[in-house]
C-alpha cells in the first residue's frame, strides 16, 4: 500500500491494474478488408449491379456480365486503397496516449509504460515530462502547459496541497487553475520537478471524460449521400416497372422469344438506370481525397469532401491554429519607453540592461515557451557584447511561489562579499519586491493595461545586489558545502534591495500564412470564428492582427451561457470572437450554428475539441500538435498544422463538387438517347436499335469519360470568388440533372429522325443502326466537350488543361474504327459499313447535335428556371 514516499507495491500496484484496466483511452479499430467490402456492397446502387450482372452471367452475356461485375471490384479495390492508405498515415501520426511514467514502486524509481500506471501511483515529474494521469502534486511545484484541455498557450503554475489539507479541494479544480494542486494527462510539464499521487486513468481522467460527449455526438448523412439515394430508389422503382413492361410489350405483343424480350427488358434497364452514380461518388471522392492530401491534409472521411466546397462557417481554434503555438518577445518597456522587435533593426541601448537580466532570471536552457523566448530574443540582439552570459551558473534559486509571483537567480559577483541578483515574474509582484511608490506603480499599471489590450503577456523583470555569504563558502561545489552555505541565504526575496529595470512583453505569434488565407476565405463567402479559451484582449488582439474581425465584440463563455439557443443564434451574427469557452461551449457553438444552417468546419487540437470536431460538418484536426483524440474525432488532419491547408482544401472540395455535377449532368445528357434508341423502336415495332452489346461499348466510354475525365477537369475560373454553394444543393437535384435531360432528349429526337429517315428511304436494318451507333459514340465525345464549361460553345471545350480530354478522343476514335474496319466485330454488333450516304448523313446528325447543345447553352438562364419550377 501507499506509504511516504514509498509508492504503491508492485502486487497492490498489479491488483489495481487489474481492476481498472489499463491507463490508455480507447481508439478506434481499423477497418478489415472483409468491413470495407461488406460496406462498398451494401449500397443499393452496386446491389442492383450485382444483380444485373449475374442475369446476364446466367443468359450467357459474359462481357456485360463481367464488365459489370468487374468495375464493382475496381470500386473495392479503391475504396480499399484509400482507407489502408488513411490508417497507415494516422499510424504514422498517433502520439502515445498514454506516455512512459516515472514512477516510485516499493520505494524505488521505476521506469513504466504510461498505460501501467495506476490509482495511487507516485509520479516523478519533471521538465518535458507529459502527464500520463490525472493527478494531486504533493511535493514540489511545477509549471503546466495545459493548452489541449484549455486553449491557453501559458502554462500554469502548480503547487502542493497544504499540510493541514486545507486544499484538499483543489484536486476537482478545472484546467487552467491557476496556483492548484491538480495535475491533467496528456498536459506537458514545462518547469520544475514533482511527486504527484493519482487519482484518475483511463476514462476517468478530464480528457477521458469529454469521451462520454464524443460518443454521444453522432454524424448525420450527407446531403449528396441523402440525395444520391433517393435518386437510386427513383430509377430503381421506374427502370424496374419500364423493364417489366418492355418484357411483356416484346412477349404479347411484339411476338418475340421470352428470352429475346428479357434481354431487350435487362438492356432498357440498364440504359435507365445510370450506374455511373456509385462510380462518381466513389471514385471522385476517393481520388478526391488523395489530391486533398497532396496540399497535406489527410482525409479521415471520404464523405467531408463534398461538404468542404458547402462550408459557409469555419470555428478555429486560436492556439496551434491561428498562431504558432510558440511564444516570442513582442515588446520591452523602460520608463514609458517601448521597444517593438518587429520595427528595428538593432536594439537601443535604454533596453540592454533590461534584456540582460532578464535571461540572467531565466534558465540558459529552458524548456518553458516564455523563457525559451526570452533567451532567444537575448542571444538575437545582444550577440557579441558584454551583456550576454552563457554558462553563468546560479549560486541559489528562488522559485515562484503563491505569495511571490516571482523567482530570483543568485549569482556570484567579482566583489567576493557580493551578489548580483536578477528577477522577473508578474509585475505586480516584482514592483513590491521593488519598494516603489504610487506613482510608480501607477505608471508600470498604464504601460501593462497598454500591453494586455495587445493581447501581450507581460513580466516585470528587476536588478538587485546583496552582501552576504562569500563566494567561497557559498559556491555549492558539493552537496556537503551546499548544505552549509544555504542556511545563510535569505528565506524571502523581500529581504533583498531590487531596482525595476521595465516590462517584457510575449505573444503567441500569429501563423505568417493565415492572413492571407483569411482574406481568401472571405472572398469565398466563408465567415471565420475564433472559438479559444484563452483571454478575451487575448483573442481580440489575435483577431485584428491577423485580419479576422474589424468587430470589436467578443463573446466570453459565461456570457454564452446566459443565453438561450435561440439568442445565441442572434448573438453570433454580430460576433466573430468567442473567449474563455469551455469544452461544452464549443460543442453548443457548433450545434447551434447549424441548426442556424451554417455548414460548420471546425478546427481544434486538444482533448477539449474533440466533441465539437465530431459534431462539425466537417472537423479538422491538427496533425503535428493534435491529440489522437481530436483526430480521431475530425473528418480532416492537417498534417503540418498551416491555417492555409484549410483553404486550399476547400478550394480542391469546391472544384471536386463542380466536377462531380459536370459528371452528372453528361450522365444524365448521355443515357437519354440511349433509353430513347432502345425504347422507341420496341414501341413502334422496328428492328431493335441498340443490343446489349451496343451498350455494353457505349458503357466503356460513358464509365471512363465520368469517372476519369470528368474528375481530372481544373478548377473553374473564380473558383474562389463565389459564395459557397447552398448546403442541401446536390448535383443529382433535378434543377442539374434536368438540364443534362433536355441535351440527350434534342440528341436522342436527332437520331430518331435520322433513323427515321433512313427506313423511309429503304435502307437497311444494319445499315441504319451502323449510322446510328456512329453518331451517338461521336455524340458522346460531344456531350463531354459542352459540359466542361456551360459558358462557352461545345467546341470551345477543346481549350483548357486536362490530360484525359485528348486520351478519350482517342479511344472514341480507335472504337470506331475498331468496330467499323473488322468484320467479326461488326457482324457480332450486326451493323453493316455506311456507303456516302450514310456518311453524310452522320455528319449531318453531328452537325445537328452541335448546334442543339448551343441553343440549348444559350437558353439555360430559362431553362434554369423553367427546371426550378418543376422541381
Amino acid at each position: 500500500m501507499l506509504t511516504e514516499r514509498h509508492g504503491l507495491t508492485a502486487a497492490e500496484a498489479a491488483r489495481r491494474l487489474a481492476a481498472d484496466g489499463p491507463n490508455a483511452l480507447p481508439g478506434t479499430t481499423p477497418k478489415s478488408s472483409f468491413a470495407i467490402a461488406r460496406e462498398v456492397l451494401s449500397e443499393p446502387m452496386f446491389l442492383m449491379l450485382l444483380a444485373a450482372g449475374g442475369i446476364y452471367l446466367a443468359l450467357g452475356d459474359r462481357a456485360e456480365a463481367i464488365f459489370l461485375l468487374g468495375f464493382v471490384f475496381v470500386v473495392i479495390g479503391i475504396t480499399l486503397a484509400q482507407e489502408r492508405k488513411t490508417q497507415r498515415a494516422l499510424e504514422s501520426l498517433r502520439d502515445l496516449s498514454a506516455p512512459r511514467a516515472l514512477v516510485i514502486r516499493d520505494g524505488v524509481e521505476a521506469r513504466i509504460a504510461g498505460r501501467d500506471v495506476v490509482r495511487g501511483d507516485l509520479l516523478v515529474l519533471r521538465e518535458g515530462d507529459r502527464v500520463p494521469a490525472d493527478a494531486r502534486l504533493v511535493d514540489g511545484q511545477l509549471a503546466t502547459d495545459e493548452s489541449l484541455l484549455t486553449g491557453e498557450a501559458v502554462p500554469v503554475t502548480k503547487l502542493p496541497a497544504a499540510v493541514d489539507g486545507s486544499n484538499e479541494a483543489k484536486v476537482s479544480a478545472s484546467p487552467g487553475g491557476e496556483g492548484t494542486d491538480a495535475l491533467f494527462a496528456s498536459t506537458v510539464v514545462t518547469k520544475g520537478v514533482g511527486l504527484a499521487e493519482v487519482h484518475a486513468t483511463a476514462l476517468a481522467t478530464a480528457g477521458g471524460r469529454i469521451g462520454a460527449d464524443l460518443a454521444a455526438t453522432t454524424e448525420s448523412a450527407t446531403a449528396m449521400q441523402r440525395a444520391s439515394g433517393t435518386l437510386v430508389k427513383r430509377l430503381g422503382a421506374v427502370a424496374a416497372v419500364v423493364a417489366v413492361a418492355q418484357v411483356l410489350l416484346g412477349w404479347w405483343w411484339d411476338g418475340r422469344t421470352l428470352l429475346d424480350s428479357l434481354l431487350a427488358g435487362i438492356a432498357l434497364a440498364m440504359a435507365i438506370l445510370p450506374e455511373e452514380i456509385p462510380v462518381i461518388l466513389t471514385v471522385f471522392l476517393a481520388l478526391g481525397a488523395w489530391r486533398i492530401s497532396q496540399q497535406k491534409v489527410l482525409t479521415r472521411r471520404v464523405a467531408a469532401v463534398e461538404a468542404l466546397g458547402a462550408i459557409t462557417v469555419l470555428a478555429v481554434d486560436k492556439t496551434g491554429t491561428l498562431t504558432m503555438n510558440r511564444m516570442a518577445v513582442a515588446a520591452l518597456a523602460v520608463e514609458g519607453e517601448e521597444f517593438a522587435p518587429t520595427a528595428a533593426v538593432a536594439l537601443p541601448e535604454t533596453f540592454h540592461e533590461l534584456v540582460e537580466f532578464a535571461m540572467l532570471a531565466t534558465p540558459g536552457d529552458p524548456f518553458d515557451p516564455m523563457e525559451k523566448a526570452i533567451q532567444q530574443f537575448g542571444h538575437q540582439w545582444l550577440a557579441g557584447t558584454e551583456h550576454v552570459h552563457d554558462g553563468r551558473t546560479p549560486e541559489f534559486e528562488y522559485a515562484l511561489s503563491a505569495e511571490i509571483l516571482a523567482m530570483t537567480r543568485v549569482f556570484a559577483s567579482a566583489d567576493p562579499t557580493g551578489h548580483l541578483l536578477a528577477t522577473k515574474g508578474a509585475p505586480e509582484a516584482v514592483a513590491d519586491l521593488c519598494h516603489l511608490d504610487v506613482a510608480q506603480r501607477a505608471a508600470i499599471h498604464a504601460q501593462l493595461d497598454a500591453m494586455a489590450v495587445r493581447g501581450l503577456r507581460v513580466l516585470g523583470v528587476a536588478r538587485g545586489r546583496w552582501r552576504g555569504p562569500s563566494a567561497s563558502t557559498s559556491t555549492a561545489e558539493n552537496s556537503a558545502s551546499a548544505a552549509v552555505a544555504q542556511p545563510a541565504w535569505p528565506t524571502s526575496q523581500h529581504d533583498f534591495d531590487f531596482t525595476f529595470l521595465g516590462l517584457v512583453a510575449l505573444a503567441d505569434p500569429p501563423r505568417p500564412e493565415v492572413p492571407a488565407a483569411i482574406a481568401e476565405c472571405r472572398r469565398a463567402g466563408v465567415r471565420i470564428i475564433m472559438m479559444t479559451g484563452d483571454h478575451p484582449l487575448t483573442a481580440s488582439a489575435i483577431g485584428r492582427q491577423v485580419g479576422l474581425s474589424e468587430r470589436p465584440a467578443v463573446m466570453t463563455g459565461a456570457q454564452m451561457q446566459a443565453l438561450d439557443d435561440v439568442a445565441l443564434r442572434e448573438r453570433l451574427r454580430h460576433v466573430d470572437l468567442c473567449a474563455r469557452l469551455r469544452p461544452a461551449d464549443k460543442l453548443r457553438l457548433v450545434q447551434v450554428l447549424r441548426a442556424g444552417g451554417e455548414v460548420v468546419a471546425m478546427t481544434g487540437d486538444g482533448v477539449n475539441d474533440a466533441p465539437a470536431l465530431k459534431a462539425a460538418d466537417v472537423g479538422i484536426a491538427m496533425g503535428e500538435r493534435g491529440t489522437d483524440v481530436a483526430r480521431e474525432a475530425a473528418s480532416l488532419v492537417l498534417l503540418d498544422d498551416s491555417f492555409a491547408r484549410i483553404v486550399a482544401a476547400i478550394r480542391q472540395g469546391r472544384r471536386i463538387y463542380d466536377n462531380i455535377r459536370k459528371a452528372t449532368r453528361f450522365t444524365f445528357a448521355v443515357h437519354m438517347p440511349i433509353i430513347a434508341l432502345a425504347l422507341v423502336p420496341a414501341l413502334l415495332q422496328w428492328p431493335a436499335l441498340l443490343l446489349p452489346v451496343h451498350i455494353v461499348l457505349l458503357e466503356l466510354l460513358i464509365d471512363p469519360a465520368c469517372s476519369i475525365v470528368f474528375e481530372a477537369e481544373p478548377e473553374a475560373a473564380g473558383l474562389m470568388e463565389r459564395p459557397p454553394r447552398v448546403s442541401e444543393d446536390s448535383p443529382f437535384a433535378f434543377v442539374h440533372i434536368g438540364f443534362g435531360m433536355l441535351q440527350g432528349l434534342g440528341m436522342a429526337a436527332i437520331l430518331l429522325g435520322g433513323y427515321a429517315w433512313l427506313v423511309a428511304h429503304g435502307e437497311a436494318v444494319e445499315q441504319g443502326r451502323g449510322i446510328v451507333f456512329c453518331a451517338l459514340v461521336v455524340g458522346v465525345m460531344l456531350l463531354i466537350l459542352a459540359n466542361r464549361d456551360l459558358t462557352r460553345p461545345a467546341f470551345g471545350g477543346l481549350r483548357g488543361q486536362n490530360p484525359w480530354l485528348l486520351r478519350m478522343a482517342l479511344a472514341i476514335g480507335a472504337l470506331l474504327a475498331a468496330v467499323l474496319g473488322i468484320e467479326f466485330l461488326r457482324g457480332i454488333m450486326q451493323i453493316a459499313m455506311p456507303d456516302a450516304t450514310g456518311l453524310a448523313l452522320g455528319a449531318g446528325l453531328l452537325v445537328a447535335f452541335a448546334a442543339w447543345l448551343e441553343i440549348v447553352r444559350r437558353l439555360r438562364p430559362a431553362v434554369r428556371a423553367s427546371v426550378r419550377e418543376l422541381a
